[in-house]
């Protein structure tokens, strides 16, 4: 959100003196509803259920600000672990060699829960506000729209969560414990939030809103739900509606995507918001994805792309030894050269960086990830103005053409959603109708791959797509992608364990004991 102010909301702290003894006991509490009173309160709160997709500096990550890379994608096998990247905990779980007490996983489930308990209040304190009631509607339909985001990604990585949709205001430890409740049920939920939330947001707002979720986002986000449901025609359905109101389209301009200039744009539905040099709003991916050394650029080069054997008798020993998702792009493909590049320019001397794989091979350089880079702030990268994309309408296309090849098989409507996106990165690279329906799957699945590196979703798709022979964990197409870049550990221990991320061993010893671990953990 360009336009949405960022709030340090106060802490209040109150205590008494006196020569008695302090009881370290809590008696009581101020509850939320004391402190929203006003319409700007209820802005205020809303604002601050935004705050956790993307706030953080270079000290701390929040989950569309390099914590999902570091905690999730860098587990796949487009992403991994440079140089820079020197957390031994981060380059564990890389290899999934980490475990129920990992630092990503517990963060990533405590400031997802951080952010839904930001939520639930907006949500509960805002209808006892006294102003316009349309205004009123919209926010509460915000923060269900969050609410809906938080949980989609608690239970796509944890599966069975606790399902909270109140503020817990009890001072009582035992009181605020909650069980783990059934994904199905949570899934139920994010539907309902999602429905409501669409109902009584608006299709776009003026410029001091820009950022904020419209109804768009709602029924987007609620396809791509549905998608992963496997409710292939309510997706379809979802997907259709937000295609036939033609609010959004392709930008014609692939880089346009990710540029700062153009970013909230035709194409973007909803996004992570980041701010150039405002109070440490920039995005701090950019750094970590550059080569360091290079005169004028502040870079860490803490993200890397995994690299692979892979046979090819033009190499000298018939195996090129570098082979990574850079090379998967077919020709003339133009999302090539925005998603990586090989060298970079130093504003300071003029000259061009790059690395060499293999010295050896001539030209077979170094890919770096390019898409959250700012050519308007090169000298301090982590103030990038580059959103993060969280949906946008290319994938709105893809998920119509995966539900609609799931539920009727490649149809002339599948080919059309497909090759909208395709015929954006490769000029006449259209894929022609004869497809069987799996050879269809296929090619979705690899257009979501080439299309959306880098924008924290390759994990979500290697735990939910299939391969030929059918679903479930027996059947997906984790274990053989993980094992073909080498990520030995997937198959270790209990079958299907990494499809979900273990339970934090810490919030079950010292926060909430109803919780139970997933198999294998």
């Amino acid at each position: 959100m360009n336009k949405i102010k960022y709030l340090l909301l106060l802490a209040v702290g109150f205590g008494a003196s006196s020569c008695a003894k302090l009881s370290e006991t809590p008696q009581s509490f101020i509850p939320a509803s004391q402190f929203y009173r006003t319409q700007a309160d209820a802005v205020a709160a809303v604002t601050a259920a935004y705050s956790l997709l993307n706030a953080g500096s270079n000290t701390v990550q929040t989950p569309y600000n390099t914590l999902f890379n570091t905690g999730m994608n860098f587990m796949g096998d487009d992403e991994g672990p440079g140089p820079g990247a020197t957390n031994a905990d981060v380059r564990s779980q890389a290899v999934l060699g980490h475990s129920s007490t990992g630092l990503r996983v517990l963060q990533i489930w405590q400031q997802h829960y951080a952010a839904i308990k930001k939520a639930n209040i907006a949500i509960d304190t805002i209808p006892s506000i006294a102003f316009e009631s349309t205004l009123k509607a919209r926010l509460i339909g915000e923060a269900k729209f969050l609410r809906a985001l938080y949980y989609f990604n608690l239970v796509r990585l944890y599966g069975d969560v606790p399902l909270v949709l109140h503020d817990q205001t009890s001072v009582n430890l035992s009181d605020l414990q909650v069980g783990r409740t059934p994904a199905a049920a949570v899934y139920t939920q994010i539907e309902k939030d999602l429905n409501e939330a669409f109902t009584v947001l608006p299709v776009s707002y003026g410029s001091a809103d820009i950022g904020r979720a419209t109804s768009g986002a709602a029924k987007s986000l609620l396809s791509k739900v549905y998608l992963t449901e496997g409710k292939w025609q309510s997706a379809i359905t979802a997907a259709d509606a937000v295609i036939a109101s033609g609010t959004y389209k392709l930008f014609t301009n692939y880089p346009d995507v990710f540029l700062p200039a153009t970013k909230n744009g035709v194409e973007h539905i909803f996004s992570a918001q980041f701010k150039s040099n405002s109070l440490g709003q920039g995005n701090n991916q950019a750094p970590r994805s550059v080569l360091t050394g290079i005169p004028g650029i502040v870079a860490s080069y803490a993200d890397q792309t995994v690299f692979y054997n892979v046979a090819d008798a033009t190499k000298p020993d018939g195996i090129d030894h570098f082979f990574s998702v850079y090379k998967l792009y077919p020709a003339g493909d133009k999302r090539k050269t925005e998603t990586f590049v090989t060298r970079f320019l130093s504003p300071s001397t003029g000259t061009y960086y790059g690395k060499l794989n293999d010295p050896k091979i001539l030209g077979d350089s170094v890919p770096f990830f390019n898409k959250y880079w700012d050519p308007s702030i090169v000298g301090n990268l982590s103030e990038s103005g580059a959103n993060v994309p969280i949906i946008r309408y290319a994938e709105v296309l893809l998920i119509a053409a995966e539900a609609e090849n799931e539920l009727n098989g490649p149809t002339l409507k599948a080919y059309t959603a497909i090759n909208q996106v395709r015929s954006r990165a490769i000029p006449g690279g259209v894929i022609t109708p004869g497809l069987t329906q799996d050879q269809f799957r296929q090619a979705v699945y690899l257009e979501r791959r080439l299309e959306f590196v880098f924008e924290y979703q390759r994990w979500f798709d290697l735990i939910r797509e299939k391969d030929p022979a059918g679903t479930g964990y027996n059947h997906g197409i984790l274990e053989a992608s993980l094992l073909k870049v080498g990520k030995t550990n997937v198959s270790k221990g209990v079958f299907g364990k990494f499809y979900l991320f273990p339970i934090p061993q810490q919030e079950i010893d010292n926060s909430n004991g109803k919780l139970t671990q997933n198999p294998g953990w």
